[in-house]
C-alpha cells in the first residue's frame, strides 16, 4: 500500500510541474506578444483605424447630458437621446475606400447600441421627410459591416426630399472627389436644431433639423492643413455648393461644436477663420 501511495504522489507531482510550465509558457507568450507590439484582443467588427490615430474628425461638444458616444466600423457618432437625433457623425474618407464594390443596404435599422427607446424606421412613417443619412451609404462601400452600420437610426435624420436628393446628394459626391484627389478628407457632419423645431412621429418625438451642416479638414500637398464649411437649409432648392460655404468658425457658432480640436491650437485658428476655395475645387481631367 505504501508503495502504491508514492507512486500516486509521484504522478501527482508530475502534473503540477506540467501545469506551472505550461502556464509559465503562457505568460512568456503573452508578454513577448504585448512587447511586440501585435494585438493580443480580437475585434469584433471590423476597423481601419489604429491605437494612434489622432482621429482629427472628432470634435469636442460642449453639453453631452442628452448624448451617448457610439463607435460603428465606418464613423463615430454623438447621439442625442432628447432629439432622437445624431448630435454630430465624424469619419475618414480616404481614396481607397470610395472605390469599394459593396452595395446598398436599404435597411433602415434601429441602432443595437442604443438600449432605451431606439428609433427605428417606421417612426419616419408619413411624416413627409426622407430618412436623411448623415454618414452616406455611398462613403461606406468599403465595407459590408460599415455599408450596414449606416442604416443605423442613429445615423438619420429628417430631410427633405428635395436637399436629400438634391444639394445634399451634391455634397456628398464633392467629398467623394475630393477624398479621390487629395487621398484622404475628415468629415463631421450633422444637425442644425433651435428650440422652434418641430417633430414627428408618435411613439418617439423626433427633432426635425432647421438645417444640416458638414465641416471638412485636408491635408495640403505642400503641408499644412485647410478647412471648409458648409450650411445647408433642410428645405428644397437647387443652388450652387458654394453657396452654402461657411468659415468652420461659423458653423461652430450655428452648431455649439468645437470642430478639428485635436489640431495645435494654432493651426486650428488659422484654418477655421477663413477658407480658399481653391482648396476645394476638383480638378476635373
Amino acid at each position: 500500500m505504501a508503495a502504491r501511495r508514492k507512486k500516486k504522489k509521484s504522478a501527482f507531482y508530475r502534473l503540477t510541474v506540467f501545469i506551472v510550465t505550461l502556464l509559465t509558457c503562457i505568460g512568456a507568450a503573452i508578454s513577448f506578444v504585448l512587447s511586440s507590439g501585435f494585438p493580443i484582443s480580437i475585434q469584433a467588427k471590423e476597423s481601419k483605424r489604429t491605437a494612434n490615430d489622432p482621429r482629427w474628425e472628432i470634435p469636442q461638444t460642449a453639453n453631452t447630458n442628452n448624448c451617448q458616444l457610439i463607435e460603428h466600423t465606418g464613423y463615430t457618432v454623438c447621439y442625442n437621446h432628447k432629439w432622437n437625433l445624431p448630435y454630430w457623425v465624424a469619419y475618414e474618407l480616404t481614396k481607397q475606400e470610395v472605390d469599394g464594390d459593396n452595395t446598398r443596404s436599404d435597411k433602415f435599422l434601429p441602432d443595437p447600441m442604443v438600449k432605451v427607446n431606439p428609433v427605428v424606421s417606421k417612426d419616419y412613417s408619413n411624416s413627409g421627410y426622407d430618412r436623411g443619412h448623415m454618414a452616406p451609404a455611398g462613403d461606406m462601400k468599403w465595407s459590408e459591416q460599415a455599408m450596414k452600420e449606416s442604416f443605423y437610426m442613429t445615423n438619420i435624420c429628417p430631410q427633405n426630399h428635395n436637399n436629400n436628393a438634391g444639394d445634399w446628394k451634391d455634397l456628398e459626391e464633392l467629398v467623394r472627389d475630393l477624398a479621390v484627389q487629395y487621398g484622404a478628407v475628415y468629415i463631421c457632419c450633422g444637425p442644425i436644431v433651435t428650440d422652434h423645431s418641430n417633430t414627428i412621429g408618435d411613439a418617439r418625438k423626433i427633432v426635425v433639423p432647421q438645417a444640416f451642416f458638414k465641416v471638412l479638414l485636408r491635408k495640403k500637398a505642400e503641408s499644412g492643413w485647410t478647412a471648409i464649411g458648409f450650411v445647408m437649409p433642410n428645405t428644397a432648392g437647387n443652388h450652387p455648393l458654394m453657396t452654402y460655404m461657411r468659415p468652420v468658425d461659423e458653423v461652430e457658432k450655428m452648431s455649439g461644436i468645437d470642430f478639428f480640436c485635436n489640431l495645435p491650437d494654432s493651426i486650428e485658428k488659422k484654418v477655421e477663420a477663413d477658407f480658399n476655395i481653391s482648396d476645394w475645387i476638383v480638378k476635373r481631367k
